[in-house]
């Protein structure tokens, strides 16, 4: 075999591959050799048929594995030798013409082809003890806690009626039965019965709540409201529709007293237990978006201090997978780039550049793992199918079994659990600096952007 690199070009790499006749004549040969001691052919005894004989019936077909074993074997001498890391699959470029294809099968021509291959660029790692981090810290305060308790009695107050002459208002639970029409016809998902509306949540068509201000129980009446340029279903987008609505209920919102009976309503010893649960949760919060903010920063620094010319390939399959999601959100909420006072080039550049960062920090974080021998076990990737597995209460079977018949549905675990293994390599090289914030710029920026 002889193999000429042709190409180097960047991160693009191509190779003539030559194989002689020869050499693949003695390898289908072997492999008749192989298969006479396997197949019955009728006039001759077991194990005692011609190769001669055996490559007029199954020469074609050897030659064909001999040829798929060749180019397979070929690549990865390519690939050992040179120690090249691929960043997608070699691109196999065979010779086309029919006649071309017949003399090599036939075993009349040498085996003749390029292989094309994008690689991944050395990457020269940085000093990870330079770089300087500050994790904040947020202490949960009894006014946390107290504030998170009054949420939780909102959530769960009890209603009673107000009667057959109540008349709803603001922060009311209305109860009702309503059939929608648009132009006089019935539409799809336009009905429903026994329906509690809680007037100003704004969780129904903008403008529908308001107009059940003042109906009483038993009471009808037309409610019209437009659908939102922007709405879900896009058949009623924009669309003006009426709804016949009449209330079998209305109910006044009533007091919750914070105390052990609450506490015991919801599952647990008393006020004090359930005061310890809140904070518990509010701690994991602070911990977890502590994390991610350090996380951020330490992502940020790694794409600041590693710059090189990602694969182009797998650039362009990651911007694929995230405009393919962009398209998919707008189209869900209706909206246009215009909306987003931006336009379609400049959302796909936008996107692009994040695509490449994508790919550049998951390289780097790669090469690091592999620098210093950080693997997933066996035994965190269980736990990690186990746990998902765990979400769906009734179904634990049938997620199992998705898992064990997918291996990309385990690889897209894996890799969450290698990202957070070599992040927390990272913070303990780094040198990190505690700094206790209050809870309001822990999350500002979250809370600015919801």
């Amino acid at each position: 075999m002889q193999v000429t690199e042709t190409l180097s070009e960047g991160l693009k790499r191509e190779f003539r591959v030559v194989v002689p006749a020869s050499e693949l004549d003695a390898k289908v040969n072997a492999r008749l050799d192989e298969l006479k001691t396997r197949v019955n052919i009728r006039g001759f005894r077991p194990g005692k048929v011609p190769v001669a004989h055996l490559k007029r019936v199954y020469g074609r077909a050897a030659m064909a594995e001999v040829i798929e074993a060749a180019v397979r074997d070929a690549n990865s001498q390519i690939v050992s030798e040179r120690g090249l890391k691929l960043a997608a699959e070699p691109k196999i470029i065979m010779p086309e013409e029919k006649s071309a294809v017949e003399d090599l099968i036939a075993g009349k021509s040498d085996l003749d082809y390029t292989v094309a291959v994008e690689i991944v660029p050395p990457i020269a790692l940085a000093n990870f003890k330079d770089i300087k981090l500050t994790r904040l810290i947020s202490e949960v305060t009894d006014a946390e806690v107290e504030e998170a308790l009054v949420r939780i009695g909102e959530q769960n107050k009890p209603y009673t009626s107000k009667g057959g002459d109540g008349k709803a208002e603001k922060g009311d639970r209305v109860t009702i039965s309503f059939a929608g029409t648009i132009n006089g016809e019935p539409f799809e998902g336009g009905t429903g019965d026994d329906i509690a509306v809680l007037i100003g949540s704004n969780t129904f068509i903008p403008g529908f709540e308001d107009q059940l201000i003042g109906i009483a129980a038993g009471e009808s009446r037309t409610i019209k409201v437009t659908f939102s340029e922007h709405y879900v279903n896009a058949a009623l987008a924009g669309k003006e529709a009426e709804f016949a609505v009449t209330a079998k209920a209305v109910e006044a919102p009533g007091t919750v007293s914070l105390d052990d009976a609450f506490a015991k309503a919801l599952g647990l010893e008393s006020l004090v237990k359930l005061r310890e649960a809140v904070k518990d949760r509010l701690v994991r919060e602070h911990l977890n978006m502590s994390r991610q903010k350090i996380k951020r920063a330490l992502l940020d620094e790694l794409d600041r201090l590693h710059k090189f010319e990602p694969p182009p390939t797998l650039v362009e399959e990651e911007f694929n997978r995230v405009w393919k999601s962009v398209l998919q959100e707008m189209e869900n909420e209706r909206k246009t780039f215009a909306d987003e006072n931006t336009t379609d080039d400049k959302a796909k550049a936008e996107y692009r550049a994040i695509s490449e960062r994508r790919v550049r920090l998951g390289l780097v974080l790669a090469e690091i793992g592999e620098k210093n021998n950080i693997t997933v076990s066996e035994e965190e990737l269980n736990r990690a199918v186990m746990e998902h597995v765990r979400q769906f209460p009734g179904q634990e079977q049938r997620v199992w079994d998705f898992y064990r018949q997918n291996p990309q549905a385990v690889a897209g675990l894996r890799a969450p659990i290698f990202e957070d293994k070599v992040v927390n390599f990272l913070l303990e090289l780094a040198d990190v600096t505690e700094k206790q914030v209050p809870r309001e710029e822990l999350y500002k920026e979250e809370e600015a952007a919801a």
